[in-house]
């Protein structure tokens, strides 16, 4: 049985990109920048493979048309510039979706000839009312996929005595299943920056299916009907082989919906990711599914529900050291670094995550070593404290439960430092030579300087010495010069560190021997 789930989930790999939440690197015509040209196309680069969803460019006048025809390769999107671009400021406005299946927006600024007196307004940030939808979408189908299908296959471990919780196993499930529409149309929305009043359009729904979120939603629609369809076969006429073969079958394809997107489960190194999030799903799914059959086995007292507590005492300490083994892995990969866990807003969310967790552990931990002992010798009213301390897990799981749903809007820090770790380049070209320019990383802080050089018709070159010479945008400190080393490559380069980014002006000085040097002028975007 685990070698086909590892098959499976390796044939999910496969068709899948080692990638996820893709960030902007740059973009031609760059942010704020002033042309003297109109351009011929409109070229945006990104972390990650993308696929784009809507290109829109805001002109001077404020009017916005669609732009036609954006494609993409790879990591870059590229769309025809309309003809007849007029002078003043204008707004590129982007919208794509990358492999984890998150929409990704932005504005980049540019002007014609000269910026507008009064430049056009920005766009209006994404609607509350679509974030919230996302939001409560996704935790309503994360509900139906862990009380529904964890207390199917809960009920069915535990025994007979849990039989009062198949209502709200079942009522999970419904409103789990009722949940996949709205949270494919939140999706859409969410995809296009649409308002809820765009509820109509098809381009919305067809949005939201093409994306990675469309065939997770897909699987935890059928995973959660055979779950369905387990708790209304389970009486004991019908026996019980067939409730536990749907069960544990939903239990595994609600496994593969979790890690067919989001931002883990399309990471690097997937080999390891995808499992770790298979695994971190059907451990919660287990865990927190049979609470609630937990509770109703216990309603009888303690000498009906001794059994059920047994069994789930027994089973549960593997559930969750998987479930904290595989949560590590994950956040490992995702954070980068500790101090992402106080710096950056995921990492934040994981801190909240990790609070209500210690509490679900505590309230776990104090089940086991005082409660159930009592239960299980049986003490008057240990029954009933038990019952209510479980729905205080109950509760305590659903926060959790929702606080993981917030991830949608917080990017994982390994994005920004894989966008950080991306060069940037530039072109210069002198009187007779040229040369091509490269910063990596393409931050402040310390980088390598390099530059490849040709002459004016693309013939070799092979200069006595090289230097480069970099101002700094706010121009409170010297230009900083240094001498570049000759790579042996084809590359001369220098170790250089930059105090703050922006447009550094870069002149490379390139000794032929007899005479002075060419100095060749450009600049480079370097990020903060």
């Amino acid at each position: 049985m685990l070698g086909l789930i590892f098959a499976l989930l390796g044939l999910l790999n496969a068709g899948t990109n080692a990638h996820a939440h893709a960030g902007l690197v740059s973009a031609d015509p760059a942010e704020a920048s002033m042309l003297s040209a109109a351009p011929a196309d409109f070229e945006l680069v990104f972390s990650e493979p993308v696929t784009p969803l809507r290109m829109t460019l805001v002109g001077p006048d404020g009017a916005s048309r669609d732009l036609p025809g954006p494609s993409a390769t790879s990591a870059t999107l590229t769309v025809p510039a309309p003809a007849g671009l007029v002078a003043g400021s204008h707004l590129l406005l982007w919208r794509v979706v990358s492999a984890d299946g998150h929409p990704v927006g932005g504005t980049i600024r540019f002007a014609l000839g000269a910026p507008s007196a009064v430049p056009p307004a920005a766009p209006a940030d994404e609607p509350a009312s679509v974030l919230v939808l996302v939001w409560a979408s996704r935790l309503l189908v994360l509900a139906g996929l862990v009380f529904g299908i964890g207390g199917a296959v809960a009920g069915l471990l535990l025994g007979p005595r849990s039989a009062p919780a198949r209502g709200p196993v079942r009522l999970a499930l419904a409103l789990g299943l009722a949940a996949v529409p709205l949270a494919l149309l939140a999706q859409g929305l969410d995809a296009l920056g649409a308002p809820l009043a765009a509820v109509a359009q098809p381009a919305v729904w067809h949005a939201g299916a093409a994306t990675s979120l469309g065939s997770a939603l897909a699987l935890a629609s059928a995973a959660m009907a055979l779950a369905l369809a387990a708790t209304l076969r389970q009486r004991p006429a019908n026996g019980t082989r067939l409730p536990k073969a749907l069960s544990f079958a939903a239990l595994l394809v609600a496994g593969f919906a979790v890690a067919a997107s989001g931002h883990a489960a399309n990471a690097a190194p997937q080999a390891l990711m995808r499992p770790a999030v298979f695994i971190h799903a059907l451990a919660m799914m287990l865990w927190i599914g049979a609470l609630a059959p937990l509770a109703a086995s216990l309603r009888g007292g303690a000498s009906g529900g001794a059994a059920a507590l047994r069994r789930f005492s027994r089973v549960i300490p593997a559930v969750v050291a998987a479930l904290v083994a595989s949560g590590a892995a994950l956040a490992a990969v995702q954070l980068g670094s500790p101090g992402a866990l106080w710096s950056t807003a995921y990492g934040r969310v994981l801190l909240a995550k990790l609070a209500l967790l210690a509490l679900l552990f505590a309230l776990a931990a104090g089940n086991r070593h005082r409660l159930t002992p009592r239960v299980l010798t049986g003490e008057t009213g240990a029954t009933r404290t038990l019952r209510r301390v479980v729905g205080a897990e109950i509760a305590l799981a659903v926060l959790v439960l929702g606080t993981a749903a917030l991830w949608r809007f917080t990017p994982p820090p390994r994005v920004a430092a894989a966008i950080a770790a991306e060069p940037v380049t530039a072109h210069a070209t002198g009187a007779s030579l040229m040369a091509d320019l490269a910063l990596q990383p393409g931050r402040a802080g310390r980088a390598s300087v390099s530059a490849m050089l040709m002459t004016i018709d693309y013939g070799p070159v092979a200069p006595a010495d090289v230097a480069f010479t970099l101002a700094a945008p706010s121009g409170t400190t010297p230009p900083l010069r240094v001498a570049a080393v000759n790579g042996g490559d084809g590359f001369w380069r220098a170790e250089v560190t930059l105090p703050e980014g922006g447009i550094w002006r870069v002149a490379v000085e390139v000794g032929l021997g007899a005479g002075a040097p060419e100095r060749l002028e450009t600049v480079l975007k370097v990020r903060p």
